[in-house]
């Protein structure tokens, strides 16, 4: 089919456009990368071949001159809707224009070798006027590839190791380092986009059939919800933040990333930027406990074989975020070309975070370890041996100060959550001894969990406000003390606990959502606050409440979160309640892991017939 183009007089020059804002995106994937699409149709950010490689459509953190793909109609719509196909990763905007209707379907088959982003222009009614504008600029924006036209009409872009094919019956033309093409459709007819990807010393990738790949890409979908178990309350926004965790897989090793974007700022304007494309130990529990208890064994299996493989190797070099396939060096640096995500700069990729020593990760994993052992997880090969080694080393190095579960760039502190942490290790440890009769040194593991816990009840709780504080000898809050007592730290009707929860109500709470910081704590010179609520720890308070038997405030503080989704059901990392917006990394695998496991929480409170597989307190 060829198209009926517009005349090339009659083509506007590339208008020169900025991001959208975060809330106003989706997301696209293959389980290999992901791209973000505003709600304008145009694919601003993906990174190829993988999650962590460099970008090729990097608008997100500039301007439409650092690559972007543009398909929407010529004239500003009247109305525009979202909408992924349900339990997809298909993404359907429908523009409703002065002369018709029309829907923009976006997808990723994740077919498992060269990529590809599929966009098909479908004119429900009418007949509507569109435009396309394709801006290719490898290397996260800095180079502007050379293309030419192949045999076949096709475009090829080529610059160094990377090429991309875009295939389609319509008329394209050059202008200003940009392919475009104006094109009308009318009802009933479709109109195919095709770009893949691949590495410009292979072979020329084949073409693929665009609705057979929409066919098989929503039955991959389909067939992989169908696995969810989760029926109560919300079902469509967790099966959504499942969903989201498979998108952030990287199939090939098992891996999950934090988020597919890096340096969208906690504040706008801010310098508070970072890289999120790597895997974090300290979601792996969270990661095991979601996927398993709503039907993904495989998915929690995969996870675990990551998870082991990465950390394999010395204790005492053990990291807290690896690559997607357990590479460990993740070097920092930044993108001066990029002016930033609405000015916030620097635009780093890599994460010096890395380097850093963070005690609670040996809490993490170890529990993870305890918890996949008990629900039976398949994997490959046996973790004792390594736990062993990994609790001795933790044994000479437990008291030490370290930068903490938010990866504090500074002198390190005695920071309480990263003790308690200490204290699950350790007790993690004790329980798989005693549980599956496994050789360990059960006396000297108990002496050290009791040193723990007695010394974090000595200087890390505050007696004159009964709660516990951030560090040793600090006054102040940190949101990550809501994860106690699901620890089993402290029972919930604990008086530390309890009085721990209502400290931070008093100081932690910004508009109905929880701040992971004490905004008392101020830095000089500073007037606001550093960054915006962070939404896992909104969740958190809510898992507290449930343990608390406070359903009602939970359900509260849930449905809250829920309300700031945006119209596909996404969550960044953060919530700036002053101007209302979603902040951060975007989607934030942490988020929606958080809201999956309240959301089983708040079921299970309410129907305690139906407990599920992994508890993590136990």
């Amino acid at each position: 089919m060829m198209v009926q183009p517009a005349r090339i007089a009659e083509l506007a020059p590339p208008a020169f456009a900025l991001p959208a804002k975060i809330e106003d995106y989706a997301l696209i994937g293959d389980c290999l990368t992901a791209a973000l699409v505003s709600r304008d149709g145009s694919i601003d950010w993906v990174c190829w071949p993988s999650f962590d490689s460099d970008a090729c459509f990097a608008a997100l953190l500039g301007t439409s001159d650092n690559g972007r793909w543009l398909i929407a109609p010529r004239d500003k719509p009247k109305a525009i809707k979202r909408a992924y196909r349900k339990d997809t990763l298909i993404l359907e905007t429908t523009f409703e224009c002065a002369h018709g209707e029309v829907t923009l379907i976006d997808f990723m088959p994740p077919r498992g070798k060269a990529s590809d982003i599929v966009r098909l222009v479908r004119c429900n009614s009418g007949a509507v006027a569109m435009r396309m504008e394709l801006v290719l600029r490898f290397s996260s924006g800095s180079n502007i590839p050379w293309v030419h036209r192949l045999e076949d009409g096709s475009l090829q872009a080529i610059a160094g190791p990377d090429s991309a094919v875009l295939r389609t019956p319509v008329e394209l033309c050059g202008e200003n380092m940009t392919t475009i093409a104006e094109f009308n459709v009318e009802a009933g007819e479709t109109v195919p986009f095709v770009l893949t990807y691949d590495a410009s010393h292979q072979p020329l990738p084949k073409p693929i059939d665009p609705m057979r790949a929409l066919s098989d890409t929503e039955a991959f979908w389909s067939e992989w919800s169908l696995q969810g178990k989760y029926s109560g309350e919300n079902r469509d926004l967790v099966q959504r933040s499942l969903i989201t965790l498979k998108a952030l897989t990287f199939r090939p090793t098992g891996g999950i990333v934090a988020a597919p974007t890096t340096s969208l700022p906690e504040k706008l304007g801010g310098s508070r930027n970072w890289d999120y494309r790597f895997c974090w130990l300290r979601d792996a529990t969270f990661t095991l406990i979601a996927f398993m208890n709503n039907g993904y064994r495989s998915e929690a299996r995969e996870w675990y074989n990551w998870l082991r493989r990465s950390v394999a190797g010395s204790p005492s070099e053990m990291q807290i975020m690896y690559s997607i396939t357990g590479q460990r060096r993740l070097l920092e640096w930044e993108a001066t070309w990029l002016p930033g995500y609405e000015g916030s700069r620097p635009v780093r990729f890599g994460n010096a975070a890395h380097a850093q020593l963070q005690l609670d990760v040996y809490g993490e994993l170890m529990d993870t370890f305890y918890q996949a052992r008990k629900a039976e997880v398949e994997f490959e090969g046996e973790t004792w041996g390594l736990e062993l080694k990994l609790l001795d080393h933790l044994a000479t190095i437990w008291d030490r100060p370290d930068a903490g579960i938010w990866e504090t760039r500074g002198p390190g502190e005695h920071y309480v959550f990263s003790k308690v942490m200490c204290w699950v290790a350790f007790d993690r440890g004790i329980k798989s001894a005693e549980q599956f009769g496994l050789d360990a040194p059960i006396d000297r593991w108990r002496a050290i969990r009791e040193e723990i816990h007695t010394n974090v009840c000595t200087r890390g709780f505050d007696k004159d406000n009964n709660t516990f504080v951030v560090a040793y000898g600090s006054p102040y809050l940190d949101a990550s003390l809501l994860l106690i007592p699901s620890l089993g730290f402290a029972a919930p009707e604990n008086s530390r606990i309890r009085g721990t929860v209502a400290a931070i109500e008093k100081n932690l709470i910004r508009d109905g959502f929880v701040l992971r910081h004490d905004p008392r704590q101020k830095r000089p010179g500073e007037l606001e606050p550093i960054e915006g609520a962070f939404l896992a720890c909104t969740l958190w308070l809510a898992d507290a409440h449930v343990m608390l038997g406070n359903v009602a405030k939970a359900r509260e503080l849930f449905e809250r979160v829920a309300g700031i989704a945006n119209e596909v059901g996404l969550f960044s990392e953060q919530y700036d309640p002053i101007v209302r917006r979603q902040t951060g990394n975007f989607p934030q695998a942490l988020t929606h892991l958080a809201l999956i496991i309240t959301a089983s929480n708040i079921h299970n409170a309410m129907h305690p017939a139906e407990q599920p597989a992994v508890q993590r307190s136990q």
